[in-house]
Protein backbone atom coordinates (compact mmCIF):
# COMPACT_ATOMS: atom_id res chain seq x y z
CA UNK A 1 0.00 0.00 0.00
CA UNK A 2 1.02 3.56 -0.71
CA UNK A 3 1.86 5.96 2.12
CA UNK A 4 -0.28 9.11 2.18
CA UNK A 5 -0.77 12.09 4.45
CA UNK A 6 -3.47 11.50 7.05
CA UNK A 7 -4.92 14.00 9.49
CA UNK A 8 -5.88 12.27 12.73
CA UNK A 9 -8.39 14.05 14.99
CA UNK A 10 -8.49 12.80 18.57
CA UNK A 11 -11.30 14.02 20.84
CA UNK A 12 -10.39 13.67 24.51
CA UNK A 13 -10.95 14.69 28.07
CA UNK A 14 -8.28 17.15 29.20
CA UNK A 15 -6.08 15.05 31.46
CA UNK A 16 -2.44 15.42 32.42
CA UNK A 17 -0.14 12.95 30.70
CA UNK A 18 -2.44 12.09 27.79
CA UNK A 19 -0.30 13.91 25.24
CA UNK A 20 2.69 11.89 26.40
CA UNK A 21 0.83 8.59 26.10
CA UNK A 22 -0.51 9.42 22.64
CA UNK A 23 2.91 10.45 21.36
CA UNK A 24 4.36 7.23 22.85
CA UNK A 25 2.03 5.22 20.57
CA UNK A 26 3.81 6.74 17.58
CA UNK A 27 7.25 6.49 19.18
CA UNK A 28 6.93 2.73 19.83
CA UNK A 29 6.15 2.20 16.14
CA UNK A 30 8.92 4.55 14.94
CA UNK A 31 6.37 6.81 13.23
CA UNK A 32 7.39 10.42 12.69
CA UNK A 33 4.75 13.10 13.28
CA UNK A 34 4.65 15.80 10.60
CA UNK A 35 2.76 18.03 13.01
CA UNK A 36 0.68 17.92 16.17
CA UNK A 37 -1.58 20.57 17.65
CA UNK A 38 -3.90 20.56 20.64
CA UNK A 39 -6.82 22.87 21.33
CA UNK A 40 -10.29 23.16 22.72
CA UNK A 41 -12.90 21.64 20.42
CA UNK A 42 -16.40 22.68 19.40
CA UNK A 43 -17.72 20.75 22.42
CA UNK A 44 -17.54 22.08 25.98
CA UNK A 45 -14.82 20.39 28.08
CA UNK A 46 -13.64 18.26 25.13
CA UNK A 47 -10.20 18.81 23.65
CA UNK A 48 -8.87 17.92 20.22
CA UNK A 49 -5.48 16.77 19.08
CA UNK A 50 -4.78 17.19 15.37
CA UNK A 51 -1.94 14.94 14.23
CA UNK A 52 -0.50 14.69 10.71
CA UNK A 53 1.35 11.52 9.66
CA UNK A 54 2.41 9.83 6.45
CA UNK A 55 1.31 6.19 6.61
CA UNK A 56 -0.58 3.51 4.75
CA UNK A 57 -4.29 3.23 5.48
CA UNK A 58 -3.74 -0.06 7.32
CA UNK A 59 -1.13 1.58 9.55
CA UNK A 60 -3.36 4.56 10.35
CA UNK A 61 -6.26 2.24 11.24
CA UNK A 62 -4.02 0.37 13.72
CA UNK A 63 -2.84 3.67 15.22
CA UNK A 64 -6.45 4.83 15.65
CA UNK A 65 -7.24 1.57 17.46
CA UNK A 66 -4.33 2.08 19.84
CA UNK A 67 -5.23 5.72 20.50
CA UNK A 68 -8.85 4.81 21.27
CA UNK A 69 -7.66 2.36 23.95
CA UNK A 70 -6.59 5.33 26.08
CA UNK A 71 -9.24 5.86 28.77
CA UNK A 72 -9.51 9.63 28.25
CA UNK A 73 -9.95 9.33 24.48
CA UNK A 74 -13.57 9.72 23.42
CA UNK A 75 -13.09 9.08 19.70
CA UNK A 76 -10.39 9.28 17.05
CA UNK A 77 -10.88 9.81 13.32
CA UNK A 78 -8.55 9.87 10.33
CA UNK A 79 -8.94 11.67 7.02
CA UNK A 80 -6.98 12.08 3.80
CA UNK A 81 -5.92 15.58 2.75
CA UNK A 82 -8.69 15.87 0.16
CA UNK A 83 -11.29 15.21 2.89
CA UNK A 84 -10.18 18.16 5.03
CA UNK A 85 -9.75 21.89 4.93
CA UNK A 86 -6.42 22.69 6.56
CA UNK A 87 -4.03 25.54 7.19
CA UNK A 88 -0.85 26.41 9.05
CA UNK A 89 0.31 29.75 10.40
CA UNK A 90 3.86 31.05 10.50
CA UNK A 91 5.54 34.11 11.97
CA UNK A 92 8.69 35.64 10.49
CA UNK A 93 10.78 38.21 12.40
CA UNK A 94 12.92 40.45 10.18
CA UNK A 95 15.11 43.51 10.88
CA UNK A 96 13.04 46.71 10.50
CA UNK A 97 15.63 48.52 8.38
CA UNK A 98 14.91 46.02 5.58
CA UNK A 99 11.28 47.10 5.41
CA UNK A 100 12.37 50.60 4.46
CA UNK A 101 15.67 49.93 2.66
CA UNK A 102 14.70 46.88 0.59
CA UNK A 103 11.66 47.68 -1.56
CA UNK A 104 11.71 44.09 -2.80
CA UNK A 105 10.74 42.73 0.62
CA UNK A 106 7.49 44.72 0.52
CA UNK A 107 6.64 43.06 -2.80
CA UNK A 108 7.43 39.61 -1.37
CA UNK A 109 5.03 40.24 1.52
CA UNK A 110 2.29 41.61 -0.73
CA UNK A 111 2.61 38.87 -3.38
CA UNK A 112 2.45 36.10 -0.78
CA UNK A 113 -0.73 37.47 0.84
CA UNK A 114 1.08 37.78 4.16
CA UNK A 115 0.42 40.43 6.79
CA UNK A 116 2.70 42.63 8.85
CA UNK A 117 1.44 42.27 12.42
CA UNK A 118 4.03 44.27 14.37
CA UNK A 119 6.60 46.93 13.55
CA UNK A 120 9.18 48.18 16.05
CA UNK A 121 12.38 50.20 15.49
CA UNK A 122 14.39 46.94 15.65
CA UNK A 123 12.19 44.40 13.83
CA UNK A 124 8.90 43.69 12.15
CA UNK A 125 6.82 40.49 12.23
CA UNK A 126 5.11 38.95 9.22
CA UNK A 127 2.25 36.47 9.59
CA UNK A 128 1.41 33.99 6.85
CA UNK A 129 -1.51 31.56 6.97
CA UNK A 130 -1.87 28.94 4.28
CA UNK A 131 -0.79 25.50 3.14
CA UNK A 132 2.64 24.26 4.16
CA UNK A 133 4.07 24.79 0.66
CA UNK A 134 2.93 28.45 0.74
CA UNK A 135 4.58 29.02 4.11
CA UNK A 136 7.76 27.32 2.92
CA UNK A 137 7.78 29.39 -0.28
CA UNK A 138 7.63 32.61 1.75
CA UNK A 139 10.38 31.30 4.02
CA UNK A 140 12.68 30.74 1.03
CA UNK A 141 11.91 34.21 -0.33
CA UNK A 142 12.61 35.90 3.03
CA UNK A 143 15.64 33.82 4.00
CA UNK A 144 18.12 35.83 1.84
CA UNK A 145 17.11 38.98 3.76
CA UNK A 146 18.12 37.38 7.07
CA UNK A 147 15.43 35.99 9.31
CA UNK A 148 15.85 36.88 12.97
CA UNK A 149 13.27 34.27 14.01
CA UNK A 150 10.82 31.87 12.39
CA UNK A 151 8.08 29.68 13.84
CA UNK A 152 5.35 27.63 12.20
CA UNK A 153 2.30 26.07 13.77
CA UNK A 154 1.20 22.53 13.19
CA UNK A 155 -1.73 21.82 10.93
CA UNK A 156 -5.18 22.83 11.99
CA UNK A 157 -7.94 21.09 10.08
CA UNK A 158 -11.66 20.55 9.85
CA UNK A 159 -13.38 17.91 7.78
CA UNK A 160 -15.51 18.62 4.76
CA UNK A 161 -18.06 16.03 5.92
CA UNK A 162 -19.91 16.05 9.24
CA UNK A 163 -18.10 14.03 11.92
CA UNK A 164 -21.04 13.25 14.25
CA UNK A 165 -18.82 13.73 17.31
CA UNK A 166 -21.64 15.43 19.26
CA UNK A 167 -23.78 12.28 19.09
CA UNK A 168 -20.88 10.12 20.20
CA UNK A 169 -20.27 12.39 23.19
CA UNK A 170 -23.95 12.37 24.11
CA UNK A 171 -23.71 8.58 24.25
CA UNK A 172 -20.86 8.98 26.75
CA UNK A 173 -23.14 11.16 28.86
CA UNK A 174 -21.03 14.29 28.41
CA UNK A 175 -22.62 17.69 27.90
CA UNK A 176 -22.20 19.24 24.44
CA UNK A 177 -21.78 22.91 23.74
Amino acid sequence: MKKENYTISVYTENNIGLLNRISAIFLRRHINLDSMTASASEIKDVFRFTIVVKLTEDQVKKIIGQIEKQIEVIKAFYHKDEETIYQETALFKVASKLLFEERQIQNVIKNSNANIVTVTPEFFVIEKTGRRREVEALYHKLEPFGLMQFVRSGRIAITKEKMHISKIIENFGMETA
